[in-house]
């Protein structure tokens, strides 16, 4: 670069120049040649900006360094004329939420706002929930900047005419120790100080509940009306990615009896009873979930058509396969990510595997099941593959309905495959 600018610098490999030309925001530990301090600096913190270039000296973006990280920068930019100030962030947050009232419409009133390396923000995810959002915060880098992005996300849906009472921090992730960061939940005190936040600014002699209430809210969606409890839930309280895939199952459920596995909090359940369905078991190993799952029945007065069961899929499905119970003509699946690692994809792969197999062996024939997988490293076609496998295996033939993908504001960033996680198939069984 000809033009002396205010940051360090890395010199990066070939490979890594690669890495980044075919579109990918990570540059490796390994793929770091050098790091130079900005000018007049000694040293480079943590968390810093730094420019990237080639071992010719061509930039190649900008982002934030992690030195516990084998991910080392994560590009925020490969754009040189930008400077990184208040406007900056302000900027990015304005067109993801443009992004988000485009393809959402009314539904924005409950999504994510902010999905990490798919709006620019590495290792940051923001959900709203109506009057409230919640915030994972991975990445050093980004837990340097949220005093600058918190404030300027508040300000921009302030403009919008969107009212929040506060931003609640669910930094509770045990990977967050690979950034070097402590595990921590709370409310964001930030934004009460802010100017663009309706709420009065924090009395420290107040109690968090006597100035950002309490922490649950309530969310609309698909018709179905949900108490999000984003203290103690799982991520940030609600799992809203799956919002029009549920819909999908909703409109296959009229007049059918209906096993929703892994529920968590009732929402594939809802939605089937929502649209009709004669009954509905939802299970899920945690009793906190399930009594969730039971409290959004009851608030929805769906309550007299479902049940509600504490126990592990796992030793559920084979127990009702030797009951030679076949209650069911549709069977949900929709468990947590089997696997983080490429290193226990094997280990994954069995368990979808046995899962399909049992639901497909309960199902009679003409049944429906929905399967699906939220871990981006169980690609596509092998889902496809173990799911085919179970067919096989169970003596059955599958009739594709439609194969879908996350809601739009889960955005799917091409030549990033990280954000291209969630695998969800409709089937019949013939």
């Amino acid at each position: 670069m000809k033009t002396l600018r205010p940051y360090p610098r890395a010199t990066i490999t070939s490979k890594g120049e690669h890495a980044l030309e075919k579109g990918h925001p990570w540059v490796y530990e390994a793929e770091v040649v050098s790091l130079e301090p900005a000018p007049g600096e000694a040293a480079v913190a943590n968390g810093s900006i730094v420019d990237v270039v080639s071992h010719k000296g061509s930039y190649l973006g900008s982002g934030l360094l992690s030195e516990k990280s084998k991910i080392r920068i994560r590009l925020i930019t490969r754009n040189a004329n930008d400077r990184f100030d208040r406007a900056f962030w302000k900027r990015k947050v304005q067109w993801a939420w443009n992004y988000r009232k485009t393809v959402m419409g009314a539904d924005a009133s409950a999504c994510r706002v902010l999905f990490s390396e798919a709006d620019g923000f590495p290792g940051l995810v923001v959900d709203r929930f109506e009057d409230v959002l919640v915030a994972e915060t991975l990445s050093v880098g980004m837990e340097r900047l949220k005093p600058m992005i918190f404030p300027a996300l508040l300000e921009v849906l302030a403009e919008d005419g969107i009212a929040i009472r506060g931003l609640y921090e669910r930094n509770d992730a045990s990977t967050r120790s690979l950034e070097g960061l402590a595990q921590t939940a709370g409310w964001f005190a930030g934004a009460a100080e802010d100017a663009a936040c309706s709420l009065d600014p924090i009395n420290p002699s107040q109690p968090e509940a006597a100035v950002f209430g309490p922490t649950t809210t309530q969310i609309m969606e698909n018709g179905v009306r949900y108490e999000v409890d984003f203290e103690n839930g799982q991520k940030t309280g609600f799992f809203l990615d799956q919002k029009y895939n549920r819909r999908a199952v909703a409109q296959l459920a009229a007049g059918r009896r209906v096993l929703d596995c892994f529920t968590h909090t009732g929402s594939f359940a809802l939605n089937a009873a929502h649209g009709g369905a004669e009954y509905v078991n939802a299970v899920d190993i945690s009793e906190l979930a399930v009594a969730q799952a039971r409290k959004n029945a009851q608030l929805n007065e769906l309550d007299g058509k479902m049940d509600f069961t504490a126990a592990n899929v796992f030793d559920l499905l084979p127990q009702l396969e030797a009951a030679h119970n076949r209650t069911y003509d549709f069977i949900v699946l929709d468990p947590p990510a089997f696997t983080k690692s490429r290193k226990t994809i094997d280990s994954a792969a069995r368990g979808y595997k046995e899962i399909n197999y049992r639901a497909m062996k309960l199902l009679p024939r003409g049944g429906y099941l929905a399967t699906c997988s939220c871990s981006h490293f169980m690609d596509t076609e092998r889902f496809r593959r173990v799911v085919s496998y179970a067919a096989q295996d169970a003596g059955v033939q599958l009739r594709q309905i439609e194969e879908r993908q996350q809601a739009p504001d889960h955005p799917i960033l091409w030549g990033v495959p990280e954000t291209d996680y969630l695998k969800f198939f409709l089937f019949q069984v013939v």
